[in-house]
Formats: C-alpha cells, sequence, structure tokens
C-alpha cells in the first residue's frame, strides 16, 4: 500500500504554444496528460508540428487552444523523430474541454480523451470525479475513512461523473471493488470552492512506478467556452 499524491494545479494564463493568431470563436481547449508508467518523457506532434517537448510521465501540459478538426498525433521518446510511439488521428470537437492522456504500457500505449464538462458550480462548492488509469488495478471503490462510498466499482480507464461536494481537506482510500483490501491510501486533499477537480490514479500496482494519485484543476474550472 502507497501514501502518495501529487496536487497538480495548472496556470491557465501561459499559452504560449498558440499565441500567433486570435483564438476563434468555436475554440477547443486540449491538455496532454503522460500516464503512461513505463514509456519515457515524450515530444508530441501536431500535423507534423511540435507542440510539446519532454513532458514526463505524471505530467500536464497547459491547455492550448485548438480549432475543431482532424488532427494527426504523433508521440516520441523526448528528442526522437522518427519511429513514433503513437501516430493517430484524433477529432478535436468545437467549444470543448479537453485532457488527452498517453495510457497503458509502452506496448501498447495509446491517447485517451477525456472531456472536463463545463457546468455551473452552485456557491461554495466543488466538483470531484476519479479517473482509473492504472493498466494492472482491478476496479476499485474510492471511500472516505469513515466507509462511505465515494464512487464504486470504477473499472480501468473509467471516469466517473463528477461529484457535488463541499470544499474542504479530505482523505480518500482506494479498495479493491468490493473489498477492504486498500490499495492507497490519500490524505490531505484540498479542495477549493467553486472548482473542479480530477484524481486520476496512475501507476502499477506491485510494480515501479507505484499506484498513486495526481490531482489536477481542471479547465472547466477557469476556462469558458461556448
Amino acid at each position: 500500500m502507497y501514501n502518495f499524491y501529487d496536487f497538480w494545479q495548472m496556470n491557465p494564463y501561459r499559452m504560449d504554444f498558440f499565441r500567433r493568431a486570435p483564438i476563434p470563436i468555436d475554440t477547443t481547449y486540449v491538455r496532454i496528460f503522460h500516464a503512461s508508467p513505463d514509456a519515457p518523457p515524450v515530444d508530441v506532434y501536431l500535423n507534423n508540428r511540435p507542440v510539446v517537448s519532454n513532458l514526463e510521465y505524471r505530467s500536464f501540459t497547459e491547455y492550448l487552444p485548438v480549432s475543431p478538426g482532424v488532427y494527426n498525433v504523433k508521440v516520441f521518446p523526448a528528442g526522437a523523430t522518427r519511429n513514433p510511439v503513437i501516430n493517430t488521428n484524433i477529432n478535436v470537437p468545437s467549444n470543448t474541454i479537453l485532457t488527452v492522456a498517453a495510457i497503458n504500457k509502452l506496448e501498447d500505449i495509446a491517447l485517451y480523451a477525456i472531456e472536463d464538462t463545463p457546468m455551473p458550480v452552485p456557491g461554495d462548492k466543488v466538483y470531484l470525479r476519479f479517473g482509473h488509469l492504472s493498466p494492472n488495478a482491478p476496479s476499485v471503490d474510492i471511500r472516505l475513512p469513515n466507509g462511505n462510498n465515494v464512487f464504486r466499482d470504477v473499472e480501468y480507464k473509467e471516469i466517473t461523473d463528477y461529484k457535488l461536494l463541499d470544499p474542504g481537506t479530505y482523505t480518500l482510500d482506494v479498495y479493491g471493488a468490493g473489498t477492504d483490501k486498500r490499495v492507497l491510501h490519500v490524505p490531505n486533499i484540498n479542495l477549493k470552492p467553486n472548482r473542479f477537480y480530477t484524481v486520476y490514479a496512475i501507476g502499477l500496482v506491485g510494480e515501479k512506478p507505484p499506484l498513486q494519485v495526481v490531482i489536477p484543476l481542471d479547465g472547466n474550472s477557469y476556462i469558458k467556452v461556448r
């Protein structure tokens, strides 16, 4: 059992990659998340243009404004320009906020798009969801210390719906679904009001890098789309 988490909040004001042109009204915002546990740092190309360099495991880019459409995405080990580990096309819808994660182990690495769904936040509340991106972990339950389930029976690659909570400091425990076997203890999660967060479980159970979570501030907290 591991007792570890990272709390990552994105800076909404640095979008250096795409400042050369005015942002169109129907812009989508995309960030990339390196969640492949045994993959090296990577460079990402969009339609053969480098947009991200040396993205390390557990790391997120900032949200990049992108026009809707179909894009070719190539992912290379950092510094390489041949033999991409991912070469695929993705459809970017309009007026959407997306987290695109590199998931699975390196031999099966793939992109996985996750929508950061905009919705109103009732005053002084917070939205939290859970994303299961650990390729060898079983389905899991997420519980509070009192034993109450926050999320139940979450499978690999499942992203739960957001749950409305009171802001504050939380401890979450991750159990094998329907069991009392705790696989991860996550203390001192500070959830601030009027924000959206996702708890992403990444890493490997019983292997390295170990099972852990990262908790980014989601873009629907501060990005407005039509």
